[in-house]
């Protein structure tokens, strides 16, 4: 019987994770929009055989330009250019239901896998934030709830529009002067509440079929939603309980939905500093929280917890009275986190700005290489993760030590790949099967 193998993603953003990596003397604050870096990260990351990298995106400015690198490219023009600089590591995209329309982002999805070989993940995400809903005409962001009913229908009509092709569409007939068998493409002429699609795709069905499907909210109408559709489930979770806690509902959730729960993967974030000791491990994190600005953590951790400017002070706890999550309409699981966190560790402002500035939430880990892995194998073998997203706080030092350092030692635990074998799909590399044409399977053999 083969080993259980850990899934390895790339989470990669500009100079790091660390909010304050930037300013580091290695760091070069352009690199953002600079595609030699990406490049270089992706090539680093192929060498550690990672199944996957990723790129977060949102049709907004996230931060005050005055904070960190703001600008980021567009992740769909951004991995197709990565697509022909590497030969088989995943290229996941993040992409909005709520700013998009199903046929173009189903199109463009449809396209990269095409270019990539077959290599293409979407990771959909609802868009929470009224500054996001005010670019696109709207006085205030949608409720959680419509969000996720929107995203529903949405991958429900992108998934009718990959699926208008049938596999075996084109016959390239020369001598008859026959292309394709017009009787296997499938309009969807899709009628719903947010979306109105007749035709059929523009581009043929692509070599996974559908991209990977990723999804990133842990609240309970993101976890609905992923135990419905997703395939890679991208979470934040700080301790090992709730990690536990986490897996086994959403598997538990995959199962009732009919799914097998092998079939949905889950990757909890960890920011890894590391050093050769564990005290130059410390050393390295305080010099990124020693040029942390507090003022900038401070506004942005107001808005995080819905509360006017002025009311957190840096050398004080939270506030008692914060609304509770049944009261937030953004990123509650976040919220959530947050505020847990904070009050678990009885937390200055000051301190959590610290905590936060690593990893927005996810789990910073500070240590040796072997104390990395160490942490990695636990919460793999303990029942928290399949495997894990990888967020360097620096970039791109922090891959490279990880790739050099940490993979080496899961390799030689047999928890990871030494190889990527023969070429293969994204669906490939997370054991995954390719889905079957819906117009060519009966409909009480779907999953």
């Amino acid at each position: 019987m083969t080993r259980r193998q850990l899934h390895l993603n790339a989470f990669l953003m500009s100079t790091g994770h660390h909010e304050a990596s930037w300013r580091l003397p290695e760091s070069d604050p352009y690199a953002s929009l600079d595609l030699d870096h990406y490049r270089e990260l992706a090539r680093i990351a192929e060498r550690g055989t990672f199944d996957s990298l990723f790129l977060a995106d949102g049709p907004v400015l996230f931060s005050h330009v005055g904070q960190r690198p703001a600008g980021v490219l567009e992740p769909l023009t951004l991995l197709t250019a990565l697509a022909v600089a590497t030969e088989h590591i995943g290229l996941i995209a993040t992409a909005s239901t709520s700013y998009n329309s199903p046929y173009n982002l189903a199109r463009r999805f449809a396209s990269l896998d095409h270019i990539s070989g077959g290599r293409a993940g979407w990771n959909i995400v609802t868009t929470a934030g009224a500054e996001a809903a005010r670019n696109f005409g709207l006085d205030d962001e949608p409720t959680h709830a419509t969000r996720y009913e929107r995203a529903a229908e949405f991958l429900d009509v992108a998934l009718k529009l990959w699926d208008s092709w049938e596999d075996d569409v084109v016959v390239a007939d020369k001598a008859a002067g026959v292309w394709g068998d017009g009787e296997k493409i499938h309009p969807p002429r899709h009628q719903g509440t947010y979306f109105s699609v007749e035709g059929a795709l523009n581009v043929p069905r692509s070599p996974q079929g559908y991209p990977l499907l990723v999804q990133a909210g842990s609240s309970g109408d993101g976890k609905r939603f992923a135990a419905r559709y997703a395939e890679a489930v991208f979470t934040a979770q700080q301790t090992l309980g709730d990690a536990q806690a986490f897996y086994a509902d959403l598997k538990s959730r995959a199962r009732a939905a009919g799914r097998d729960p092998e079939h949905i993967k889950i990757l909890p974030g960890i920011v890894p500093v590391i050093g050769s000791t564990e005290a130059e491990a410390r050393a390295h994190e305080q010099v990124l929280e020693d040029h942390i600005v507090h003022e900038h953590g401070l506004h942005r951790l107001e808005r995080l917890l819905h509360l006017e400017p002025g009311v957190l002070r840096l050398d004080a706890q939270l506030p008692a009275d914060l609304p509770p999550e049944s009261a937030i309409e953004g990123a509650k699981s976040r919220y959530t986190l947050v505020v847990e966190l904070a009050r678990r560790e009885r937390l200055t402002v000051r301190e959590l700005i610290g905590r936060l500035g690593g990893g927005r939430g996810h789990l910073t880990f500070a240590g040796t290489p072997e104390q990395v892995a160490d942490a990695i194998e636990s919460w793999f073998t303990l029942g928290a993760a399949d495997g894990f997203n990888i967020m360097p706080a620096v970039l791109p030092s922090g891959l490279e030590a990880f790739v050099d350092h940490v993979v080496p030692i899961l390799r030689a635990r047999g928890l990871f790949r030494t190889e990527y074998g023969p070429r293969g799909t994204l669906r490939d590399r997370y054991g995954l099967p390719r889905p079957a044409n819906q117009h060519t399977v009966p409909a009480l053999s779907r999953v």
